[in-house]
């Protein structure tokens, strides 16, 4: 199997105002959680988003906000620091580029279902309410070992640009999720390993968009094959020793991984695609829902988000799954490809909040 950077160690991580619409198909959906409809093309509304209210009042969000002090964000598990020399490389380097990138990805803090602080990587992005981030479904909605029993997290917590343990644009609480409803039923579906959030104000009642400065657009249904950027926030190291106590992989910094994207086809005998790709990529557990950026200019630090890091994959040349110790067999950090179908109703769910 591949291992999935925050959701299992054995694999690799109350009201906002809302109008919705029930979703004519009965759907087994956590508390609070409601089902936004998508009309398809023969006219029938299917559900395309499943909107969970995280912290949607004034004092949820300072709560929060609180809960997050430098010193907790500090101790969240990570790899020991080490005074290793850089070993920057395509499979993983530290970001030194554009601060108008380093301004629009974050880390993304939260309390998971077995009431452990963890933390993922999250990507403010242009939309209506200058508000909004994309990162993967599991770092908001998490799963037991057996992709079931789905539970929120809490203390959600977004930290632009953060640093070694600093907020230079302020830290900004999830007001509200929006999820898949297929990623709802089973944590192993990670086509649907995706999820957009809506933030609150920071402290000094500035929103994201507006105190970072900076966003990056999003790409739908764009070819997975192409020359991408993945960026993230890792708390460790997925195998290369010299990378093993590095600011950049010990959830300090920002790091990043580049090439030619990769189709992951599965595990089985018959190659199967569900449209995961990504670049032979180190990062680790917290570097999930980072984003996989296409037609990325470093100099402007802008680009296209086609999709977000959410498992670690060891595979052959032709896309298979592999042991990770045989010759020819190499690990790969993949995820989901953006689609108009399934992405966009996502999005535009936590744009409208």
């Amino acid at each position: 199997m591949p291992d999935h950077n925050d959701r299992r160690p054995s694999l690799v991580a109350r009201g906002v105002v809302l109008t919705v619409v029930t979703a004519v198909a009965l759907l087994a959906l956590p508390a609070s959680a409601v089902a936004a409809p998508a009309t398809t093309s023969g006219g029938a509304k299917t559900a395309s988003a499943v909107v969970h209210p995280v912290a949607p009042t004034s004092a949820d969000e300072k709560a929060v906000r609180d809960y997050w002090t430098p010193a907790r964000m500090a101790a969240v598990p990570s790899d020991p620091p080490s005074n290793r020399p850089p070993a920057d490389g395509p499979d993983g380097a530290a970001w030194q580029g554009s601060a108008a990138l380093s301004a629009s990805v974050g880390r993304l803090f939260y309390t998971d279902r077995d009431g452990e602080d963890s933390s993922c990587t999250a990507t403010l992005v242009a939309a209506a309410n200058r508000s909004t981030v994309v990162t993967a479904a599991h770092c908001t909605l998490g799963h037991d070992l057996l992709g079931e029993n789905a539970r929120w997290n809490t203390n959600q917590l977004f930290v632009p640009g953060y640093r070694d343990a600093k907020a230079p644009h302020g830290t900004f609480a999830v007001r509200l999720a929006s999820v898949h409803p297929e990623w709802v039923k089973s944590g192993e579906n990670s086509p649907y390993d995706q999820a957009f959030l809506a933030l609150g104000r920071n402290a000094a009642g500035l929103r994201a968009a507006d105190a970072a400065g900076s966003t990056q657009r999003l790409g739908y249904d764009r070819p997975g094959n192409r020359p991408v950027q993945q960026f993230g926030y890792p708390r460790g190291s997925a195998y290369k020793e010299a990378h093993q106590g590095r600011p950049e992989f010990t959830g300090k910094r920002l790091a990043h991984c580049w090439g030619a994207a990769k189709e992951f086809l599965g595990w089985g005998d018959v190659p199967k695609s569900d449209d995961l790709w990504g670049v032979r990529c180190d990062m680790g557990g917290g570097s999930s829902g980072g984003p996989r950026m296409a037609g990325f200019d470093a100099s402007t630090g802008k680009g296209s988000v086609v999709g977000v890091n959410s498992m670690g994959a060891h595979m052959t040349k032709d896309g298979l799954f592999c042991e990770a110790a045989t010759a020819g067999c190499h690990r790969y950090l993949v995820g989901p490809q953006f689609t108009a179908g399934v992405t966009k109703p996502l999005f535009t769910a936590a744009q409208n909040a």
